[in-house]
């Protein structure tokens, strides 16, 4: 019996031994993964998050792939590109699931990433690491959004159209380069773009950020297997509850009135303005992005924390709320059917730049009052009696044993309702048991913490 544990061992031991040597030319043998064994601050490593969910976006878009079809013409009435996601949607087996997880993963990304540059910014993280980390990251997040925006943009719905249509004239406006840069970006027509669409969404754009993910990632990367589990799960349960719309094949004529996706909303907002197109829906936009790149090289001090940078943390905080407020406004609509389809869109510049005004002052002000009232706050120092555990082992076995019978009943759950044919039923239960399974190893986790 021991021999047969003893050459089991060694085998492994020398399968490890290869693939380590193999892999010892590698980029991956000098990359420090990291396994806590203890929950850790998702804050940290929210760039790794982001690229858990770049790896979803990818595993679900290959698939996605061999059933789209990048053409406008040929399926009769209906375009090609609207016909096969409705095919995937309705007829090829789990495209439902796939098409459900790509569309909220390509949110989540956005969202992640965003939220990622923001606690480098305010945590000072940024200044521990380099410059070329922090401007490869900020260039990551802008491409992350116009990937995103490639990607609805091939439904080809009425959602799209008014995108394609936004970007098409953004282009067009562009000083001394704008037809050439329109032509090259949209082509010369419907057959044109969507290619170009497709051709950026699924090989350019990818291609870029892979180069940049070698730049960009540090040698350290954290992976806290439950809180993956948990995001992972998190994307599916937002699937089931909030599936994709297919929307309305896209028709010039029909003049339907229809909002872009959250992350474009500010840009929308700008361009309603009807000041000049270049100005709002471009050059205002790229000031933001360049004052992202410039941080670093701007805020030198050796202060991390955001009440030692007051001014930067104002900065900050009035970035947040004007991009916050500005893409609230995208989605206002007059509600007053009697006008005119442009007259319910127009935002009122002097409405709007008057609030960009406020947003700008109040962040300042009381960023400023704030951080002299914790400085001027008595601080007294006082012994803390070392808290308790939240729970004991007799409660934490009760609890995992209660996560493990639910696991058991939603997959069951999930079977069947994937049977009965409720989809989003269905993937709410995988992301549930995903969800579970990270508390249940998390668990596992903090029982090693608690006294005998």
């Amino acid at each position: 019996m021991g021999d047969t544990s003893s050459s089991s061992k060694n085998l492994i031991e020398k399968l490890y031994d290869w693939l380590v040597a193999g892999l010892d030319r590698t980029v991956f043998i000098g990359v420090r993964y990291t396994f806590p064994k203890r929950f850790v601050s998702p804050l940290g490593y929210l760039g790794v998050l982001t690229g858990i969910t770049f790896l979803v976006l990818g595993i679900t878009g290959g698939i996605l792939m061999i059933y789209y079809q990048p053409t406008l013409a040929g399926c009769g009435n209906t375009t090609c590109a609207f016909q096969s996601v409705e095919r995937i949607n309705d007829t090829v087996p789990f495209g439902w699931l796939l098409r459900n997880i790509h569309y909220t993963a390509s949110n989540a990304m956005v969202l992640l990433a965003v939220l990622h540059l923001y606690y480098q910014y305010f945590s000072g993280r940024f200044k521990i690491k380099n410059e070329v980390l922090w401007v490869t990251g900020v260039i990551f997040g802008l491409i992350t959004g116009i990937e995103a925006y490639t990607g609805y943009d091939l439904i080809f719905n009425q959602r799209a159209g008014l995108a394609i249509e936004i970007g098409a004239s953004l282009a067009n406006a562009s000083p001394v380069i704008g037809a050439p840069l329109r032509l090259a970006t949209f082509g010369a027509g419907f057959a044109d773009f969507i290619l170009r669409l497709y051709a950026a969404h699924v090989f350019i754009l990818p291609m870029v950020m892979l180069i940049l993910v070698f730049i960009h990632f540090p040698r350290y990367l954290v992976f806290d297997i439950p809180v993956v589990s948990v995001v992972v799960g998190g994307l599916f349960m937002i699937a089931g509850v909030f599936p994709a719309e297919l929307g309305m094949q896209y028709n010039p004529g029909q003049g339907q009135l229809t909002i872009p996706e959250w992350y474009l909303t500010a840009l929308y907002a700008l361009l309603r303005t009807e000041y000049d197109k270049f100005v709002m829906g471009g050059l205002m936009p790229a000031l933001l992005v360049l004052m992202a790149i410039v941080v670093p090289f701007v805020d030198t001090s050796k202060k991390l924390s955001w009440k030692d940078r007051p001014f930067f943390t104002a900065l900050g905080l009035t970035s947040i709320s004007q991009i916050i407020v500005t893409t609230a406004w995208g989605f206002y609509v007059n509600p007053d059917t009697n006008l005119a389809t442009l007259a319910r869109l127009f935002v009122p510049p002097a409405e709007y730049f008057s609030a960009m005004i406020a947003i700008t002052v109040i962040s300042f002000v009381v960023t400023y009052a704030y951080l002299r009232y914790l400085k001027a706050k008595e601080r007294v120092r006082r012994a803390v009696a070392p808290l308790k555990p939240l729970l004991n082992r007799k409660w934490l076995l009760i609890i995992f044993i209660l996560l493990l019978g639910s696991q058991v009943a939603l997959n069951g759950m999930a079977v069947m309702a994937v049977q009965a044919g409720l989809n989003g039923l269905a993937l709410f239960q995988v992301g549930s048991i995903l969800v579970a399974f990270g508390v249940i190893v998390h668990l596992y986790r903090y029982s090693h913490s608690l006294p005998f």
